[in-house]
């Protein structure tokens, strides 16, 4: 399932938050989807994480793919059940450089 397939996810700034829409994530499963987003470059660095709501610890959630202009997230269910939880994912880009 690809998120930006039903809503693309937009975020021009060098933090910000993005609310997943609940759907269930079976157990073991993972979701991903492109975050569009002006202020990232190749060489910098995505920071993600599971900020609030839903199940503390029940998710992994990383960067990758990161580009000009944008990256992905992609978010697992590490519980052994389905879960359907609005989760917050934050991110934070630092900006750097390739020597």
């Amino acid at each position: 399932l690809e998120i930006e397939d039903i809503i693309p996810i937009w975020v021009n700034k060098l933090t910000g938050a993005i609310t997943m829409n609940g759907a269930a994530l079976a157990a073991a499963a993972e979701v991903s989807f492109t975050v569009t987003n002006s202020t990232v470059a190749a060489t910098d660095s995505v920071i993600v994480n599971h900020a609030f709501a839903g199940t503390g610890g029940a998710y992994a959630v990383q960067a990758h793919t990161i580009g000009a202009g944008s990256f992905r997230v992609m978010v697992g269910n590490m519980s052994a059940g389905s879960l359907s939880e609005a989760i917050v994912v934050r991110f934070t880009i630092i900006k750097s450089v390739s020597t």
